[in-house]
């Protein structure tokens, strides 16, 4: 496996990224995972890596890097948890669509990446995001996910269930039966939504799951629910990305 730290010209600043890739069969399709509020760290690196493993040349950024080069929460420190919330509620889905195309300049010209087949996943915070950079790039981004995604039905203008019918690429949307972040009124907002946008995709639910499962080292990590949401992954991407591209690249 290829693996680089590197910086990435953006219209705010430079953000700091963790990009990986098989070493050989490229180039590889792409995937742009973008990190939840308790910021980039090696938990999600090594998640970075199982995806690319399989095939794909993944980027993972520092979505915060407009207030801070390295942030990871401390979870049992108020103060550390304050400053994650303030840098959770100073980033806006219009700033990851504006870092996306700083992401899609340089898969554009790494000759390792197949920039004509695209996805992205985002867990959390960055669920809306994903599903926004999707309504954002229709030609670009052939699929989707959020898993235990917020704020994915607000009455904001930029509500990422508001953007459903501008997708052309098939979503997948994860959702926690124990999750306050992400209430089933809100998750049935989001069904309505997609069912009424005519795009490709569908809402699932894991019984029995917290927000968070997905992560190794939270306490509420469910093994089951991890691997399922991981088969759910690998089967969108391997769909939608593998094979001859049919979406403007």
């Amino acid at each position: 496996m290829i693996e680089q730290h590197i910086e990435i010209e953006t219209a705010d600043g430079v953000m700091n990224t963790f990009v990986t890739h098989p070493e050989d069969g490229g180039p590889h399709p792409v995937v742009l995972f973008y990190m939840d509020a308790p910021g980039k760290r090696e938990e999600l690196h090594e998640m970075a890596r199982r995806i690319s493993s399989t095939g794909y040349y993944v980027v993972l950024p520092n979505l915060y890097y407009r207030r801070a080069k390295s942030f990871v929460v401390v979870r049992d420190d108020p103060a550390s948890v304050a400053e994650m919330r303030d840098h959770m509620a100073s980033l806006s889905n219009a700033d990851v669509v504006s870092d996306t195309a700083a992401m899609l300049a340089l898969v554009d010209v790494d000759p390792a990446a197949d920039a004509s087949r695209i996805g992205c996943v985002g867990y959390c915070m960055s669920g809306p995001f994903s599903l926004c950079v999707a309504a954002a790039y229709p030609d670009r981004v052939a699929a989707a996910a959020s898993i235990y995604g917020v704020r994915l039905a607000t009455d904001a203008p930029d509500s990422p269930h508001s953007q459903f019918d501008q997708v052309r690429g098939e979503l997948y949307i994860a959702c926690a039966e124990h999750d306050e972040h992400a209430p089933p009124e809100m998750i049935d907002r989001v069904e309505a939504a997609l069912a009424s946008s005519g795009a490709a995709g569908r809402v699932e639910w894991y019984p029995g799951a917290y927000h968070g499962f997905a992560f190794p080292q939270r306490a509420v990590y469910d093994r089951t629910s991890a691997e399922r949401h991981w088969e759910r992954l690998h089967s969108l991407f391997a769909r939608c990305l593998a094979g001859t591209p049919t979406m403007a690249g």
